[in-house]
């Protein structure tokens, strides 16, 4: 069983981590040596092997106000959204990119002209109603309402399912989805790994994020972390962000995220770094010299639903998952119901045992009810 490093002793600082799930933070920074209190969509069953505190909430207009109750519960030294909280005030000194930065980027049709301004290649931006074309929410993460749209029924189809938001259409690019993890003090900026992206795939969510690989071999790999630590540069964001690409002809800069990623569990898999250090260490102008070397290969696949599902047994059994339902909990269909792991020396052995523990883990999950 793979376990994260220690990292460093007390530091005796709290930080609040705040966001519609947190425990890939919460586990970095209990790790790192922090006292930690989260605010979080799913409150999994782990997370409070990391997190002394945590408040639960349902809806995004009730994220600020658990996050100011949390603050009068507790003296905390930091604050470090995550999503959904990026660009809400807060009164404790925040540890990620501002509020206008952060804005910048998770508005997809602004990051596209970032992009283009700073030179690195991109898919163009097409007029509306271009078919086929990748058609995205201009706000959002995750993926999983991005859609290639071949017709006039598509559209209207899928302008419907998601109330008709602000979209962005661009140019189809074809190859692998990847990304970069960064840390940046505003000014400068060092590449910490490069990752695979494992994707929903299917009819619904086909572009949402279902898991990562680290490191992403490629023979691309240097120019993605060459324009990865060109953005970040220039993006004005602070601490860890992620730079998403699909590899194809060349890579394509597709989506910078503004906060820590879904790749933080592989990527502190694979290189034994602590990214939660490193992330408080750039918010306060600290920078690693070098890119830290992979150790290992280090896989991640999130499980979801098939059908509307309660969980009866109690997955915590299990020593390779992570964001652990507990039993009884009802999960929709679609919805998320936990991460799995595996790791070895090569991708091939990472993904091997990967599958076998998602076997393992199935076997308990079918006989929910």
């Amino acid at each position: 069983m793979w376990k994260r490093e220690a990292g460093r002793k007390p530091v005796n600082r709290r930080v609040l981590i705040a966001g519609f799930t947190t425990r890939h933070v919460a586990c970095s920074a209990h790790a790192a040596g922090y006292e930690v209190c989260t605010v979080d969509h799913f409150c999994d069953q782990d997370l409070y092997h990391y997190a002394d505190d945590c408040l639960s909430f349902s809806e995004l207009d009730e994220l600020s106000p658990a996050i100011a109750r949390m603050s009068e519960r507790h003296a905390c030294d930091l604050f470090v959204p995550t999503s959904g909280a990026e660009m809400l005030p807060v009164t404790i000194p925040r540890y990620g990119p501002a509020p206008e930065k952060a804005a910048q980027f998770l508005d997809k049709s602004e990051a596209s002209h970032f992009f283009l301004k700073n030179g690195v290649p991109a898919p163009a931006t097409l007029p509306e109603q271009t078919y086929p074309a990748m058609v995205k929410p201009r706000s959002g993460s995750g993926g999983w309402r991005n859609a290639v749209i071949h017709n006039e029924e598509e559209w209207c189809r899928w302008k419907q399912e998601l109330a008709d938001p602000p979209a962005l259409w661009q140019e189809l690019v074809e190859g692998i989805p990847a990304s970069v993890c960064c840390v940046t003090d505003g000014h400068r900026a060092r590449a910490v790994a490069v990752n695979e992206q494992l994707l929903r795939g299917g009819e619904e969510a086909a572009y949402g994020f279902s898991g990562s690989v680290t490191p992403f071999v490629h023979p691309m790999a240097d120019r993605m972390i060459r324009y990865a630590e060109t953005i970040a540069s220039a993006s004005g964001c602070i601490g860890t962000i992620g730079i998403d690409f699909v590899v194809g002809k060349k890579p394509y800069v597709i989506e910078v995220n503004p906060r820590f990623q879904g790749t933080v569990d592989t990527v502190e898999m694979s290189t034994g770094t602590n990214l939660f250090s490193l992330h408080v260490d750039a918010c306060e102008g600290r920078i690693p010299g070098t890119m830290p070397a992979p150790r290992q290969f280090a896989a991640r696949k999130i499980i979801f639903a098939e059908d509307d599902l309660r969980v009866g047994d109690d997955l915590k059994q299990f020593p390779f998952i992570a964001d652990i339902p507990w039993a009884g909990s009802l999960v929709e269909s679609g919805g998320a119901i936990v991460s799995i792991y595996g790791w070895g020396p090569s991708r091939r052995d990472a993904l091997l045992m990967l599958d076998k523990h998602i076997s393992t883990v199935q076997q308990y999950i079918s006989r929910t009810s």
